[in-house]
């Protein structure tokens, strides 16, 4: 089952929250994407129902592995979307809100091709 936009956003929110701060709560991850707590809340629902996180009793959030997959896949080409953009000019504020909404669209061939592309280019 293909996961929504904004369920990536928050798995990718805790992972970067968790490799920052080593514990991530639902506050945190409503003080990091701009979010309400109770719609954060409401997502961390989903996403537990879902498999892509475990929520402790004493409200730490972990990744599940399916939940890992997703927000290193996502956290990745938005690195390398953002770092491409600046090398090739846009802004860093540009480049960090167009890689947001691009990582959440380019298909895995288009990006896979696309890391390779440069990959070879830069070695020539």
């Amino acid at each position: 089952m293909k996961i929504q936009e904004s369920g990536e956003n928050y798995l990718e929110a805790i992972l970067i929250l968790g490799e920052r701060n080593g514990n991530v709560r639902s506050i945190d991850v409503a003080s990091f994407l701009g979010f309400t707590k109770p719609s954060v809340s409401r997502a961390m629902t989903i996403l537990k129902n879902a498999g892509h996180i475990v929520m402790e009793k004493n409200g730490l959030l972990h990744l599940t592995e399916s939940g890992r997959k997703i927000a290193d896949t996502i956290y990745e080409r938005h690195r390398f979307l953002n770092h491409f953009l600046v090398q090739i000019g846009v802004s860093e504020e540009v480049a960090e809100q167009d890689a947001c909404r691009i990582e959440h669209v380019i298909s895995e061939e288009t990006f896979g091709k696309l890391k390779n592309f440069l990959k070879e280019t830069l070695h020539e």
